[in-house]
């Protein structure tokens, strides 16, 4: 084989067997790509492709609308079962509410309902016990023994008793009723709540205690004319 010289700047001539070998890899490398493009079943292998994408996506939905649908049924019912315990909280306040209200009006009722007027007798004893009680309610001293004897021995329990005798009626003001007292007396010693008359038995017992008591600290330190 004669021998090749290379020119520079040249690229060298290719021999037969580079010419060959290069042909040789050149078809078998062509052959390769045909056989790895080439699709056994191009039809199948679209189908298939095509396919499974679409069935995990409808699945997929079907999955997830089952799971809302289940999540919106759970937030109704735990929306109702809410409502439900408001509206009873909300009667339960009410009628507790009620209940108070109707015992406040029962109370109140039974608060102004009104009691009987006490009812005395209208007799000395009588007389006595209604004085003792408005003595009582004015802070008035005095005892249903005390007022009863004095009664008795200044006009032995004559309301309309009048001493006509003594230095009182001489200088015109006579002792009169039930315990023989004075007008002026008994002006000044009225006690409210009473009729304004020495005639009449409450009047004069309640005044006459009061005055006893200003002067001797209790109708029931009286044993005579006083």
């Amino acid at each position: 084989m004669p021998k090749q010289h290379s020119i520079p700047g040249r690229i060298p001539a290719m021999t037969k067997a580079h010419k060959l070998s290069f042909a040789g890899v050149a078809t078998l490398g062509a052959a390769a790509l045909a056989f790895s493009l080439a699709p056994a079943d191009t039809k199948a292998s679209a189908d298939a492709v095509s396919a499974a994408p679409a069935a995990f996506s409808s699945e997929h939905l079907k999955v997830k609308t089952v799971g809302l649908s289940g999540q919106l049924a759970d937030a109704q019912a735990a929306a109702a079962k809410k409502k439900a315990a408001d509206a009873a909280a909300t009667k339960k306040a009410a009628d507790a509410r009620k209940a108070k209200e109707a015992a406040s009006r029962s109370a109140q009722r039974a608060a102004v309902k009104p009691v009987a007027a006490k009812t005395y007798a209208n007799n000395l004893d009588g007389w006595i016990r209604q004085s003792l009680d408005i003595m009582k309610k004015h802070g008035i001293p005095g005892t249903y023994d005390g007022l009863h004897r004095n009664i008795m021995r200044e006009s032995s329990g004559n309301p309309n008793a009048i001493n006509g005798w003594d230095i009182n009626a001489i200088n015109g003001v006579p002792s009169i009723g039930l315990l023989q007292v004075i007008k002026p007396t008994f002006d000044a010693y009225h006690v409210a709540g009473t009729v304004h008359s020495q005639y009449n038995p409450v009047a004069n017992i309640t005044a006459a205690a009061n005055y006893a008591a200003d002067r001797y600290g209790s109708i029931d330190n009286v044993n005579s004319a006083y």
